[in-house]
């Protein structure tokens, strides 16, 4: 009878934002939902949206309900978007027909709002002096609050609350808000949405010539710029950086706000950091190749494994990580130990679940084919 040690994220209870989040997938088990991808990149004379196109697909672990690519060709602001991975949304074609000098990119995992056409990212809003897009990973805890700050604003400007598409997110909100400052630029209006804002936020945005990058003062959700030969780049993880070429200067500060263009970077403080951070993306949100906090993420979840093997050792037989973000944990749980590595079933993909109902019943563990026949105990739970 052989013993198997199965290592897995521990995922605990949540903290939940205001009441609007999406528990579409499954009401008892809802995980976390709040972790979109998001990148941007400002370099004229480059492929923009392709640019933006493998970055999100360097993040398409992170959310794979819908994808969007918004670009500028400092004139109008161009935004394709649809449901589905990245690489189902974009062709070559499509991709040619987003010409521009910047561009930003969303791969969307839903926290508030339905997992519909509508509440895909970037989202665009017309302003009193041309157009912003923007992409978010997060979840804000005051949406209600911003809401009615918007129909409030949107009154004495004579306009519609709900004005350019419909959406129900909290990245709507911002959205419109950051679009109802009629006397203002949307660097000027961000700078006086950004600190009304509660919660967890890394976004990227834009308006027909700059490219804007913001992270919410506890620094919850992970954005870090990078330097292209040409340009900058803004992203929800290091490893998109990689992916293009581009040199990682630096992570965004938590309360930092920055602006990119033809002038170069500005950087200026919304709010007084608070940093908190999340255990998340270290043992199950980010890429194992990902740098966080100047720490490679596999070396962090290696020492995670390794100090468990010390803390609670067990007599095993094998060591199987479970999802497969448990891999690095797993590995350094049996150097540690000494009991050997081996590899379950592989997921394809994120650990993170796509929309739609799940199967009526989880499958037993019996269920697994040849496992038992193999005198394998999952748990320690006999096979029966």
């Amino acid at each position: 009878m052989v013993t198997v040690v199965l290592i897995a994220p521990y995922t605990g209870v949540v903290p939940r934002g205001d009441g609007r989040l999406t528990h579409e997938i499954d009401p008892q088990d809802v995980g976390p939902q709040d972790a979109c991808g998001v990148f941007g990149v400002w370099a004229p004379g480059e492929e923009v949206a392709k640019l933006t196109y493998f970055g999100l697909y360097a993040l398409q672990h992170r959310g794979q309900e819908s994808a969007g690519i918004a670009v500028s060709n400092e004139r109008q602001i161009l935004v394709y978007k649809d449901m589905g991975l990245v690489s189902q949304v974009f062709d070559e074609s499509t991709l040619e027909s987003l010409t521009g000098s910047l561009a930003i990119g969303h791969a969307r995992y839903s926290t508030t709002g339905s997992s519909v056409w509508q509440n895909a990212q970037p989202t665009f809003r017309p302003t009193a002096h041309g157009s912003v897009a923007l992409a978010h990973n997060g979840n804000l805890t005051n949406t209600h609050d911003l809401s009615r700050t918007v129909q409030e604003r949107t009154a004495e400007n004579g306009g519609d609350s709900g004005r350019g598409e419909s959406a129900t997110t909290d990245t709507a909100v911002m959205a419109t808000l950051l679009s109802s400052y009629q006397d203002r630029s949307v660097e000027e209006a961000a700078l006086e949405v950004l600190p009304q804002l509660r919660g967890a936020f890394s976004l990227v945005f834009m308006d027909e010539t700059t490219l804007y990058g913001a992270r919410d003062p506890q620094g919850i959700r992970p954005l870090v710029l990078g330097r292209l030969h040409s340009g900058w780049v803004l992203a929800s993880e290091t490893a998109a950086l990689d992916i293009v070429g581009a040199s990682y200067i630096r992570e965004i500060e938590p309360g930092e706000f920055v602006a990119i263009d033809e002038n170069g970077l500005r950087s200026e403080k919304f709010a007084d950091p608070a940093p908190k951070g999340c255990l998340f993306e270290y043992v199950y949100l980010a890429r194992p190749d990902t740098t966080i906090n100047d720490q490679r993420v596999f070396s962090v979840r290696s020492e995670i494994g390794r100090r468990l093997a010390r803390q609670n050792p067990v007599d095993a037989d094998l060591v199987i990580p479970v999802p497969e973000s448990g891999t690095p944990a797993a590995i350094g749980y049996a150097e540690e130990s000494g009991i050997p590595f081996g590899q379950g079933s592989r997921g394809k993909g994120s650990g993170a679940l796509p929309p739609g109902p799940r199967p009526a019943r989880a499958p037993d563990r019996t269920d697994v084919p040849g496992q038992c026949a193999q005198g394998i105990r999952w748990n320690t739970a006999p096979c029966q």
